[in-house]
């Protein structure tokens, strides 16, 4: 993990915060969002929230997309992180497809427009 991915994170109480901003490729911030559970997770942080409001250059992803990242993901987390992903509404699909994704491979993870509600999602996670 480099110097630059720590440089990013905050803590709020206990969760691990990490903002993506800026312009990029989709591939780009699936592989980041990955390094950053994977970051959270080698360093023992249960929660994460993932603020993706600010990234630009990519489009909302597509259904098999998703099922893509929630797999990279859902490894990178490896049951041990919960993630609350902070995103533009158009990003969101209304019935979370993502999230169904996510439980399937066991992984706790929820999305949200609003990094409160973000917050206090994660906060109720053990």
């Amino acid at each position: 993990m480099t110097d630059l991915l720590e440089e990013r994170f905050s803590f709020i109480d206990d969760i691990a915060v990490v903002r993506l901003a800026g312009a990029m490729s989709g591939q780009h911030a699936i592989h980041w969002v990955g390094e950053c559970l994977a970051w959270a997770r080698q360093r023992r942080y249960r929660r994460l929230m993932v603020v993706l409001t600010d990234a630009t250059g990519f489009a909302a992803p597509s259904l098999a997309l998703r099922v893509e990242m929630i797999r990279e993901w859902a490894g990178a987390a490896a049951h041990e992180v919960a993630v609350a992903m902070v995103c533009r509404p158009e990003f969101i699909d209304p019935q979370k497809f993502g999230i169904a994704v996510a439980a399937g491979f066991g992984m706790v993870a929820n999305v949200f427009s609003d990094a409160d509600e973000a917050l206090a999602w994660l906060r109720e996670q053990p």
